[in-house]
C-alpha cells in the first residue's frame, strides 16, 4: 500500500459571483470527493475541506494514497440456455461476448441464480494510479457544478464560470500533472492581486494554506469571516457605535475579498433627516458598507467599508467610500423630500394604471378588495374596522413614489414613514409596513392587530385571485410567490389568534373577484373555447383547492416544531373552522400522546371506527341513536355507558372553551372501562336490538374524541 499523502487541487479563476461562491464551493468538494469515492481511492473524505476565494475554488483531502487498488472485474453475458445450440455449441452472442471480454469461451465461467444460469466474465484489473485518475475526477466536479449560463472566452471550445488562469494540483510534494480546462497542471498559485502580485510556489499541499496566507491571501473562508468581525469591531469602536453586520451581508464581503480591511468612514449628519431604512439599503446592499449606530440604535453618520487591501494610505481609500456614497445619498434625500410634497392618498388614481394581473384589473382594483375584505375581518375579531379599510385603501400607493422606484424593498416601509409624515392615524402608519411581515423564512408576523387584518385580508385576495385564473404554482415554478403568501396567512391567523373560519373567509374573496377571473382559469374545451360558467361550483372547488394549499403549507410549519404528519392528520380530519382551533387541538394531541393511556386507546378507536364503518356497509344506515340502557346484557356495558356520561359531564365547560387538553386528559380516563368492554362485551350479538345498542355506544364513544381529533390516526 502506497504512502498516504494530502492532495490539494486548486482552480484559479477570474473574479467569481459572490451570492454564488459558497455554492460552487460546497459542489466543487461533493464532486470531487464522490469522484474519489467512486472510484476506491482511500482517503480521509469525512475531513476533505473545501477552500474559495474571489479568484479560486480549491479542495484539500487529507490521506490520499497513491493508488487505487486492484479492481474486481465481472460481467454478465448471455444466458446458458440461450448461449449454447442443440449441441452444446456456442452461439453468435456468447462467442461475440467473449470477444468482448478479450478471452476465449472456455474461460467464462458460469453463474447460478435463481432465474438460470448465465455465463459470467470474471477478472482482476490492476488498480490505476492517483494521478492518471484525478484529472477525469476534477473535470467531473467541474461539469457538476451548479453553473447556469457558463462563459466562453478566446477560441477555447470548453466553457466555465469565469475564465481560469492557473491549476495546481499536487499529492503532497508532487505534481500530479494533467490538463483541465485547457490548463496544465503545476505548484505555482497565486497571491493577492495588489500586495503579491508574483506567482507563488507552493512547496506541498499541507503548505498551501500558509503559502497562500504569506501572499495575502485567506483561503479559508472562515477565517476571512472572522478577520472581517474583528477588523469592523476593531474601527467601529473609534466612532464610538456599535456596528450592524448581519450574515447574508457579512458572507458577501467575504466572498469579494482575499485580504479584508475594514475602514472607518462618515457621512454628513444632515443625510440623517432622510428614512434609516433608505441609508442602510443603500450602504449594506449597494456599496457593501456596515452601517453603524448609536447605544440607542439610531442610525449615524458613520459607517465602515472593508476593503480588499491593507493600503499605505487607508485616508485615501476612506475617501472614495465616501466620495462614492454621497451622491446615493443625495438621490434618497431628493427622493424623500419630492415624495412628502405629494399625499400618499393622491396616489390612489394613478395605481388605476398599473395592471396588477390582465382577469384581476389593476393595483387600485386590488386594494379596494382587500379594503373590503379587511373591514369585514377587522369587524369580526373586534378591531378598528375603520383604520383597517383605510390602511386597505392606501396600501398600493408607496409603489409609485419615487423612493420605493429606486429601493423596491422599501415598499411597505416608505409607506409607513409617509403616513407618519403626513397625518395617518399611527395604527394605519405602522400597518402600512407591518402587514408585508412575514418577509422571509423566520421573519415575525405583523405586531399589530390593524396590520394582522390587513396581512391576512391581503393574502385571502391574492391566494384567491391568483387560483382563480389559474396561475397556482406547479413543480418549483411559483411566480407569484403564493407558497409563501399561504404560509404568511397561516401563520398569521394562528400566532395572531384570529378566529377566522378559513373556508368561509376564502369564498368571500373570491365573492369580490370579476367575472373575468372566474373564467380565465377555466381550460378550453375541445373546441378550443372555455366552458360556459357555473359560477357558484366554480367557486365551490376553488374554496376546497384553497383550503388544501393552505393545510399543505401548515404541514412542513407544524412539522419543524416537532408534531407528527399522524398528529396533524389526525386534527385534519375534524376540519376545524378556524386555523387557532386546529392549533389548539393539535396542542392537544401532542399533548395527550404522551400520556401512558395514548396508544390503547388510539388502538381501540381504531377497532371502533371498522366496527362502525363494517357495519354501514352491511346495514347502508351510520349506527348511532339514542343509547337505551335496557338493551344491555353485561356490567361491561352499563360500566362504559356511565363512565362517558361522566365524561361528557366533565368536558362540557373544557370543550366550550376550546381547552383541548383538558378534554383528553379527562377522556383518557376511558381507558379502563373501554379495555373491559371489548374484552368482555361481543358487539355483534344475535339480537339486533342489543347489536345495535351497542353500536351506538360505540359510535357516542367515538363521537366525544373525534370531537377533538381522530385519535384512531395515531
Amino acid at each position: 500500500m502506497s504512502a498516504a499523502k494530502s492532495l490539494l487541487i486548486e482552480l484559479g479563476t477570474e473574479e467569481l459571483p459572490p451570492k454564488a461562491l459558497d455554492e460552487l464551493s460546497q459542489a466543487f468538494l461533493d464532486g470531487i470527493v464522490q469522484g474519489l469515492g467512486k472510484r476506491g481511492i482511500e482517503a480521509a473524505l469525512d475531513q476533505a475541506r473545501a477552500y474559495c476565494t474571489p479568484r479560486r475554488l480549491a479542495v484539500l483531502v487529507p490521506a490520499v494514497v497513491a493508488t487505487q487498488p486492484d479492481q474486481q472485474v465481472e460481467r454478465r453475458g448471455p444466458a446458458v440456455g440461450a448461449a449454447l445450440d442443440a449441441q452444446g455449441q456456442p452461439s453468435k452472442a456468447l462467442l461475440g461476448f467473449a470477444q468482448s471480454c478479450g478471452v476465449e469461451v472456455a474461460q467464462l465461467e458460469k453463474q447460478e441464480t435463481d432465474k438460470g444460469a448465465w455465463f459470467v466474465f470474471r477478472a482482476v484489473k490492476p488498480g490505476q494510479s492517483l494521478a492518471a485518475l484525478l484529472p477525469e475526477i476534477v473535470e467531473e466536479a467541474l461539469k457538476g457544478l451548479p453553473v447556469p449560463r457558463p462563459m466562453r472566452w478566446a477560441d477555447h471550445d470548453y466553457a466555465f464560470v469565469r475564465p481560469v488562469h492557473w491549476l495546481v494540483m499536487l499529492h503532497g510534494a508532487d505534481i500530479i500533472d494533467g490538463e483541465v480546462l485547457g490548463l496544465k497542471s503545476g505548484r505555482k498559485s497565486r497571491g493577492h492581486r495588489f500586495m503579491h502580485p508574483n506567482p507563488v510556489h507552493v512547496t506541498d499541499a499541507d503548505g498551501w494554506l500558509d503559502a497562500l496566507r504569506a501572499a495575502k491571501v485567506l483561503v479559508d473562508p472562515l477565517e476571512r469571516r472572522e478577520r472581517i468581525r474583528a477588523e469592523v469591531a476593531r474601527v467601529a469602536t473609534q466612532t464610538g457605535g456599535v456596528p450592524r453586520l448581519d450574515g447574508a451581508l457579512l458572507d458577501e464581503i467575504a466572498n469579494l475579498t482575499e485580504w479584508p480591511t475594514a475602514i472607518a468612514c462618515a457621512f454628513e449628519r444632515e443625510f440623517l433627516a432622510v428614512p434609516p431604512e433608505a441609508l442602510v439599503t443603500t450602504m449594506e446592499t449597494n456599496q457593501k458598507f456596515v452601517p453603524v449606530f448609536d447605544a440607542a440604535g439610531r442610525l449615524t453618520e458613520h459607517f465602515v467599508g472593508i476593503a480588499n487591501i491593507e493600503s499605505k494610505d487607508p485616508v485615501e481609500i476612506r475617501k472614495g467610500y465616501e466620495r462614492v456614497i454621497r451622491p446615493r445619498f443625495a438621490d434618497a434625500k431628493f427622493f424623500w423630500d419630492e415624495d412628502l410634497k405629494t399625499p400618499l392618498a393622491s396616489y390612489q388614481e394613478p395605481l388605476n394604471n398599473v395592471t396588477y394581473q390582465q382577469a384581476l384589473g389593476s393595483l387600485w382594483d386590488k386594494s379596494v378588495r382587500v379594503a373590503e375584505l379587511a373591514r369585514v375581518i377587522a369587524a369580526r375579531v373586534g378591531v378598528d374596522a375603520g383604520a383597517a379599510t383605510r390602511a386597505a385603501s392606501l396600501s398600493k400607493c408607496d409603489l409609485l413614489t419615487r423612493m420605493v422606484g429606486e429601493f423596491p424593498e422599501l415598499q411597505g416601509v416608505m409607506g409607513r414613514h409617509y403616513a407618519q409624515r403626513q397625518g395617518e392615524g399611527e395604527a394605519v402608519a405602522t400597518a402600512l409596513d407591518s402587514y408585508y411581515q412575514p418577509r422571509f423564512a423566520g421573519d415575525a408576523i405583523a405586531g399589530d392587530a390593524v396590520g394582522q387584518v390587513l396581512a391576512v385580508a391581503e393574502r385571502f385576495d391574492t391566494l384567491a385571485g391568483i387560483f382563480a385564473v389559474g396561475l397556482k404554482p406547479s413543480g418549483t415554478k411559483d411566480p407569484f410567490a403564493l407558497r409563501r403568501a399561504a404560509l404568511g396567512l397561516a401563520r398569521t391567523l394562528v400566532e395572531g389568534g384570529l378566529e377566522l373560519d378559513l373556508r368561509a373567509s376564502f369564498a368571500e374573496a373570491l365573492e369580490l373577484l370579476p367575472e373575468a377571473a372566474l373564467v380565465a382559469g377555466l381550460k378550453p374545451g375541445k373546441d378550443g373555447k372555455p366552458p360556459a360558467l357555473n359560477a357558484g361550483a366554480r367557486r365551490a372547488a376553488l374554496v376546497a383547492e384553497l383550503t388544501d394549499f393552505v393545510f399543505d403549507r401548515l404541514r412542513g410549519y407544524y412539522a419543524e416544531m416537532g408534531f407528527t404528519s399522524e398528529q396533524f392528520e389526525a386534527v385534519l380530519a375534524t376540519g376545524p373552522a378556524t386555523l387557532p382551533d386546529f392549533d389548539r387541538r393539535l396542542r392537544a394531541v401532542m399533548e395527550f400522546g404522551r400520556r401512558p393511556e395514548a396508544m390503547s386507546l388510539a388502538a381501540a378507536n381504531k377497532r371502533v371506527a371498522n366496527i362502525l364503518r363494517k357495519a354501514q356497509e352491511e346495514t347502508g344506515e351510520i349506527p348511532g341513536g339514542e343509547v337505551d340502557p335496557a338493551c344491555f346484557e353485561l356490567p361491561a356495558e352499563h360500566d362504559l355507558a356511565a363512565a362517558l356520561d361522566a365524561a361528557v359531564a366533565d368536558t362540557a365547560a373544557s370543550r366550550a372553551n376550546g381547552d383541548y387538553t383538558a378534554v383528553l386528559a379527562r377522556l383518557a380516563r376511558l381507558q379502563a372501562p373501554v379495555d373491559a368492554f371489548f374484552d368482555k362485551v361481543l358487539v355483534n350479538a344475535e339480537d339486533p336490538r342489543v347489536r345495535a345498542n351497542r353500536l351506538a355506544l360505540l359510535a357516542r364513544l367515538q363521537a366525544q374524541f373525534s370531537a377533538v381529533a381522530d385519535i384512531a390516526r395515531l
